[in-house]
């Protein structure tokens, strides 16, 4: 309940921008936000599921939020919306965000994530109403040696794919941002390296929990490229509940502004297999997967966060361990499928992540 009651009083009415509102990990924050009591202006391309209805839309997002149709790329129309809106806090979310979609269209992977975030920091940096920013990226943002050891805030950023690079290059830029126009400190700018989320509502392609609800629905058999990657899986809500956190104390300090690592425990640093196997036994009705090793491009087989900065600056732990985030993601596929509200099965996972009494 503490939990919910400290946002609430920060978050009341405060003019929150999200970028990428209309996707998987924006439609779960937006959804938290307006719980809170937020102003919220979000800004996305459409985000049409397999089924053709956004995410958004059915999570019933779109009436209680300013919603936006652009694109991040488009300068012009981003500075009329800072200009018209005047937001204190801006999440930046939008992004090319699928490792194989980079592979096909690396042009459009770096313009979205590199010149994206140019942008949107050169809104921030020509409007005066922004105190608090902060850059999504992920774990893949590292140069990834494979090692066996986790990966810490000063490791080298360099990723190996188009995706991982441009966001590399997203950080990169609002580094250099941070240290050439926000010296004055009147704008506190942070970055967030998420690893891999699951939950309700992701509707991608070549992800391997969207891919398995999709051949559930089916009841066909799941078939698994890469059983033996390691990565460090999570519940949407635990890196979403980070960003509220360090936006937050940002705000009200600048001192904690920074680059911060937002990951799972050890324990929920599983195979892509040991992940499939989970997700079997918790749909149930004999549910079944299938090990195809392809060999298409690159993937780093390792990939693992040292999250004790997080946890030593703000006193940080996980609230959901990797079988209670399939067992949440199922349930709200099943509510899904059965034409369920998803609006209230999203509002009793946020509560109940946040310790409110049903």
């Amino acid at each position: 309940m503490e939990r919910m009651n400290i946002f609430s009083e920060f978050y009341k009415g405060k003019k929150v921008l999200v970028t990428g509102h209309t996707g998987f990990k924006g439609t779960w924050l937006c959804k938290i936000l307006t719980m809170l009591g937020a102003d919220v202006i979000g800004y996305s391309l459409e985000s049409p599921t397999a089924e053709g209805v956004g995410f958004c839309r059915i999570a019933q997002i779109e009436e209680k939020i300013t919603s936006i149709i652009g694109d991040i790329r488009d300068y012009k129309h981003l500075k009329k919306v800072f200009d018209e809106h005047q937001p204190e806090i801006v999440l930046h979310l939008a992004a090319q965000p699928l490792v194989l979609e980079s592979y096909k269209d690396p042009v459009g992977t770096y313009s979205t994530n590199v010149m994206g975030t140019v942008n949107i920091l050169e809104c921030v940096r020509n409007t005066s109403c922004v105190k608090s920013f902060l850059n999504v990226t992920t774990d893949k943002v590292y140069e990834n040696k494979e090692y066996i050891w986790e990966y810490r805030e000063t490791e080298p950023l360099d990723g190996f794919d188009p995706y991982s690079n441009s966001k590399s290059c997203s950080e990169l830029v609002t580094h250099c941002y941070k240290n050439s126009y926000f010296k004055d400190e009147k704008v506190a700018i942070s970055t967030a390296r998420a690893g891999n989320v699951i939950g309700g509502g992701d509707f991608a392609e070549n992800r391997i929990i969207p891919d398995c609800i999709r051949a559930a629905y089916k009841n066909q058999e799941i078939i698994v490229r890469n059983p033996y990657s390691i990565r460090p899986y999570q519940h949407v809500l635990e890196p979403l509940y980070v960003y509220l956190m360090i936006a937050k104390a940002q705000y009200e300090n600048i001192e904690f502004a920074g680059y911060y690592n937002v990951g799972p425990d050890e324990c929920d640093c599983v195979t892509t297999g040991d992940l499939v196997e989970i997700f079997c036994k918790e749909w149930g009705n004999g549910q079944a997967w299938k090990n195809v090793c392809s060999k298409g491009p690159h993937e780093a087989q390792f990939l693992k966060l040292d999250c004790s900065k997080l946890k030593t600056v703000f006193g940080w732990k996980p609230r959901w361990h990797i079988d209670g985030a399939v067992a949440k993601t199922v349930e709200w596929a099943k509510v899904y499928k059965n034409n369920g509200n998803i609006s209230a099965c999203m509002e009793s996972q946020i509560k109940e992540f946040c310790g409110v009494e049903k």
